[in-house]
Formats: structure tokens, C-alpha cells, sequence
């Protein structure tokens, strides 16, 4: 198993990112590849989950983002990509506080996430999480790139074509400096039209 990988980020991809280390090129899938800058040199702590089809690997810039993660795997009909894409919209400070208060309306407004999941993580998670996680800080870095590139990692997060055609238009209006930006605007108009 892995815990971490240091290295150079090679690759910036809507879904992963590409950890160079020692010449050997590690994609991993991440909540929000935008958040990591190209040739910046970083540690991005790892999970590494092994299906009967798949061997892929997770990674967070955070080891309470990896925390959190594994604790979603563990809810019943919760997989990897509704994990991520809960971690690409609300930091682990928010959902962990979520699960603390009982909050189903926040959860549903996640990708994947409807009323009976969000009482379910709340349910399986209530006594698992510890309630003390506060140093809790992602800094996310800007990567310049096109609303294009932000809109097919809204999808990748499970986001419908139907969803992202309505904010489309309303991020188009915007002048951010990069995807990163795109993407967390992208999230704030999803989660606000449900």
C-alpha cells in the first residue's frame, strides 16, 4: 500500500494527475486535478483501491481529504467516484460537520448523493468520525486553461450534460484566471440549482 507520493506534477488531466517520481509516472485520480500546478513539486498522500477489473489510485492534498475518503468508502452503495466527488465540493471541515449535524439537505447536493445515501453516510459515519478534525487547510493553486477543461471535470465528477449546459452560460460570464476557479464556481451553480 501506499501512504504518499513525492514528487513532480507531469500532467494535469480532467479526471487524475501524473506524479512524476524518480522518472516512474503515477496517474491518480483526484477530487479536482485543477487544484495542482504543472511541474510544481508535491506530496500527494495516497489510496490505492484494487478491484477485480481495476487498480487505481486515489489522492488527496490532505491527510484528513484521504480520512474522510476512506471513511465514505465505508457507507454502503458509496464508491470511489461519489467519494470524490463529495471531496470536490465541500472541504472535509463541511462534510464532517454535515454528518455531525444530521445534515441530509447538504449532502444531497452532491452528484450521486440522494436522500437515502446522504442518511446513510450520515447513519454508518455518526459514530465513526472524529469531530475534532480542525487543521484543515488546502490552498489550492491555479493552473491556466479553458472553461472547457473545467466543464469536462464538473463531468468526470458525475454531473449530467443537462446540468452543465443550465451553468454553462452563467461561468462563461466570469473571468477567473484558471480552471480551478471555473471548476469551484462550477460547484457552487450545481449545488445552488438543487
Amino acid at each position: 500500500m501506499y501512504a504518499y507520493i513525492k514528487g513532480k506534477i507531469s500532467e494535469i488531466n480532467p479526471t487524475n494527475i501524473v506524479v512524476d517520481n524518480n522518472g516512474i509516472g503515477y496517474e491518480v485520480v483526484v477530487a479536482n486535478p485543477y487544484e495542482y500546478q504543472l511541474n510544481e513539486e508535491k506530496i500527494v498522500f495516497i489510496s490505492q483501491q484494487v478491484r477485480e477489473d481495476s487498480n487505481i489510485l486515489y489522492g488527496f492534498s490532505n491527510k484528513d481529504q484521504k480520512k474522510v475518503f476512506l471513511l465514505l468508502l465505508k457507507v454502503k452503495g458509496v464508491g470511489p467516484k461519489s467519494a470524490l466527488a463529495i471531496l470536490a465540493g465541500g472541504t472535509s471541515e463541511e462534510i464532517i460537520g454535515a454528518i455531525e449535524n444530521q445534515d441530509v439537505k447538504y449532502l444531497m447536493k452532491f452528484p450521486g448523493i440522494g436522500k437515502k445515501s446522504a442518511q446513510q453516510i450520515i447513519l454508518d459515519l455518526q459514530d465513526k468520525v472524529d469531530f475534532s478534525m480542525t487543521n484543515i487547510s488546502s490552498a489550492p493553486t491555479v493552473v491556466n486553461n479553458y472553461l472547457s477543461d473545467a466543464m469536462l471535470a464538473l463531468e468526470a465528477l458525475g454531473y449530467s450534460k443537462k446540468e452543465l449546459t443550465k451553468i454553462e452560460k452563467k461561468l462563461s460570464a466570469f473571468d477567473f484566471a484558471g480552471v480551478d476557479e471555473y471548476v469551484k464556481q462550477g460547484l457552487k451553480l450545481l449545488m445552488n440549482a438543487n
